[in-house]
């Protein structure tokens, strides 16, 4: 579905050059000027309750963690060892107890990231425990859920890039929803990152790759593109039968939510922030999802669910069902992401052209070629001219 407020009746239908599908020098660029510089979402506050409760987070070389300390204040950190650069907390989630003891020589940190005590103190030169302590991640919560950010940057704050769907998002009360007790899942995909946001940018392909999809939505589903970082999709829940059990059942059994307008009730609705994260505000439940680059073709992709604190009965077999239909939406778009890659490396590869229906895509690629000019370009620039921020011209 087009709209011709948002769609120009010009504009260029060319995607990326096939070379950033692939190169390692590029995403050494994108792990600076993307992954380092954009807010990253780690958990929901309701994922680390109590004190000492913790969750990791890792990503372009970096590694981070956020807990909560004995003042219940969430804080982040750097997951680095001020002595010899080990992870303080090892584990993707956890709780300490009265501090966090480096596994490798056992210096310890109080909750609040100050330094409590360094093993064999006297070996040391004179220090000054103030000085010490664990280095601090911005970070920013928003509706809930805990963002972090590695580097300083341009780029404004979560809820700034978001307030477009305050509104809206308000109604899902996503800070009062709760894990859905399975964790963070991860998913490894030997292809670019951008392969996988590539097919999730777009709903031109739901009707002819995702049955249960297009089922439950019919044709009432739209992208609308992305705009200072961040965008919107929303799928109508069509009328009448459907022809799937899973898609029917989740329709006639799913109850209504007394927060969500009308409008909300029978709806999904998907919150994209770029580069990287996708949120899914569903009636029966919210989830996340985002990629996170290992090499230039391998990605891991994560997320995880969250729930009603109180839920029903009907409620718990709809986010059941809801589950059923996402679960098989992603296995078919990670054979879309894994044949689009390897495209890209083919002689035949000529690049593509875009539908009209595809333009939230195409913004998705101007944002990339906003913060990294040498996307405009057909071939591999050397290294040294990836990092240029002069516009270049294909």
């Amino acid at each position: 579905m087009t709209n011709d407020n948002i769609v120009p009746k010009e504009w260029d239908r060319n995607g990326l050059p096939g070379w950033s599908y692939f190169s390692e020098n590029l995403l050494d660029v994108e792990n600076e000027e993307l992954f380092r510089k954009h807010w990253q979402l780690v958990c929901h506050t309701n994922d680390i309750p109590e004190p000492g409760d913790y969750h990791t987070y890792d990503i372009a070389k970096e590694r981070a963690l956020v807990i909560r300390g004995h003042d219940r204040t969430i804080r982040a950190f750097h997951n680095l060892c001020r002595h010899r650069g080990a992870r303080v907390v090892a584990g993707s989630s956890g709780r300490c107890n009265k501090a966090m003891i480096c596994p490798y020589h056992g210096w310890a940190y109080n909750l609040d990231g100050t330094l409590r005590g360094v093993a064999e103190r006297n070996s040391f030169p004179e220090m000054k425990k103030e000085d010490w302590g664990l280095k601090p991640v911005e970070m920013e919560i928003w509706h809930g859920f805990i963002f972090i950010r590695f580097k300083p940057s341009e780029q404004p704050s979560v809820k700034k890039i978001l307030e477009r769907f305050e509104e809206e998002v308000s109604y899902y009360k996503l800070g009062e929803m709760v894990p859905d007790g399975n964790g963070v899942w991860k998913e490894s995909l030997d292809v670019n990152w951008k392969s996988i946001r590539d097919v999730d940018n777009e709903g031109y392909h739901v009707r002819q790759a995702h049955p249960g999809l297009h089922d439950l939505y019919g044709n009432d589903y739209f992208d609308e593109p992305y705009i200072d970082g961040a965008s919107r999709s929303v799928g109508y829940f069509s009328g009448g039968p459907s022809k799937l059990w899973s898609v029917q059942q989740y329709k006639n059994i799913l109850p209504k939510v007394e927060s969500l307008p009308p409008s909300n009730q029978q709806a999904w609705l998907y919150i994209g922030m770029f580069p990287n994260i996708v949120l899914g505000l569903y009636p029966d439940s919210v989830i996340y999802y985002q990629e996170l680059p290992v090499s230039a073709t391998k990605t891991i992709q994560q997320g995880a669910i969250y729930k009603h604190r109180e839920e029903t009965r009907e409620m718990r077999a709809s986010r059941y069902l809801s589950y059923r239909i996402d679960r098989d939406t992603m296995a078919e778009d990670q054979m879309l992401c894994v044949w689009a890659c390897e495209a890209t490396q083919s002689s035949a590869y000529e690049g593509i052209v875009l539908s009209d229906l595809e333009y939230g895509l195409k913004t998705f690629h101007d944002h990339l070629r906003d913060k990294i000019p040498a996307l405009k370009k057909i071939q591999e620039p050397v290294k040294e001219s990836l990092w240029a921020t002069e516009s270049a011209d294909r």
